[in-house]
């Protein structure tokens, strides 16, 4: 029975795999958390993994404060970089598989049609920049590895864009989103589950792959759609990002184009619209 070690699990994505993890029994799970497994420990890291001794590692740790990043360039770097180096390595000497999950932003959000696996990264504030050196660090550290890169997760887990819609909704009157971010919602248990599509099938082939649910819109138009869904009674105007300026640029566009994951892994991509379950959790 193949031991799965799991970072991040308390997180959005580990939480859903956790609840995946009682259907998938062919395999032995753990779960860990900074509890359990300090990343930001890099001096005990190689020894804790080999304690653990897992055959797959899947690493949905990460620092993914975007604003909070820009005046935590370390603790960004050791979580979503240095950590994953150690990882990779550690994974490629003792004959484990690796799936790391990376972000949309990696990228500058100049382009104009989604994305593929070998657009040029270009990042535009320090979550991407360290996120897409954790990129760079796995592969050089493990050919092998697959790196999974999605965009605005939400889950009934953890704190996210579409639990604080619903939440805000409810308590007022009205409410300005930015409406000139494009790009696509990605439900964490979809997501959980193409991983493990992923990991169940006869090959391996290396590499990244995106993965996002299916459709095109802005930060706006998802909160309109969770809106109608909540029957919320809230009047909800788009902005431009120059009227709500954060410490971290954001991409303006960073649509991700799937079609390398459905082929490769023939994995399902529902539309952002149909993942029921999603929302009778969310709201």
């Amino acid at each position: 029975m193949k031991k799965i070690l799991i970072t991040g699990g308390n997180g959005q994505l580990g939480s859903e795999l956790r609840l995946l993890s009682k259907v998938y029994t062919q395999f032995e799970w753990t779960f860990t958390d900074y509890q359990e497994l300090d990343l930001c420990n890099l001096d005990k890291l190689e020894t804790e993994l080999t304690n653990i001794n897992p055959q797959i590692i899947i690493n949905c740790a990460a620092h993914t404060a975007v604003d909070k990043a820009e005046s935590e360039y370390e603790l960004s770097d050791v979580l979503n970089h240095q950590s994953v180096a150690i990882m990779a390595k550690w994974s490629s000497e003792n004959n484990c598989k690796m799936i790391h999950v990376s972000t949309d932003y990696v990228f500058d959000g100049t382009a104009s049609t989604a994305l593929t696996e070998t657009a040029q990264p270009n990042p535009i504030n320090v979550y991407g920049v360290t996120k897409l050196a954790g990129e760079k660090a796995c592969l050089q550290n493990n050919p092998d590895a697959i790196i999974i890169r999605t965009s605005w997760v939400y889950s009934s887990f953890g704190n996210n864009f579409v639990k604080t819609m619903s939440r805000l909704m409810q308590e007022r009157d009205s409410l300005n989103v930015v409406n000139d971010q494009i790009g696509s919602p990605t439900y964490a248990a979809d997501l959980a589950q193409a991983i493990m599509t992923v990991l169940t099938q006869q090959t391996w082939q290396a590499g990244i792959y995106n993965f996002s649910n299916e459709g095109e819109i802005s930060w706006y138009e998802f909160a309109l759609a969770i809106q109608e869904i909540g029957q919320f009674d809230c009047a909800i105007s788009g902005i431009p990002s120059s009227a709500y300026p954060t410490p971290a640029k954001r991409p303006q566009y960073s649509l991700l184009d799937k079609s390398k994951i459905k082929s490769v892994y023939e994995v399902v991509v529902p539309g952002y619209r149909d993942s029921r379950e999603g929302k009778e959790k969310e709201i």
